[in-house]
């Protein structure tokens, strides 16, 4: 899988410090789906919709996973 995210821009959260963080997920959108990834695991990607990644992030500004951290 490792040669299919060769050609992907990544993306990753401006709250996740400098390049050499290996604290962060990686978001890149391909194809209309969104792909996921940490930094330290890069060659592991999962994938979903935008509209399941927008109703997850929903979620998280409303605090509904605040329990978890």
């Amino acid at each position: 899988m490792s040669g299919m995210t060769n050609h992907i821009e990544w993306q990753k959260s401006s709250f996740s410090g400098g390049d050499n963080n290996p604290n962060c997920v990686e978001l890149a959108s391909v194809d209309g789906q969104i792909k996921m990834r940490e930094s330290d695991a890069p060659d592991t990607v999962v994938t979903t919709s935008p509209e399941k990644l927008r109703a997850f992030l929903l979620g998280v500004k409303a605090g509904e996973f605040d329990h978890l951290i």
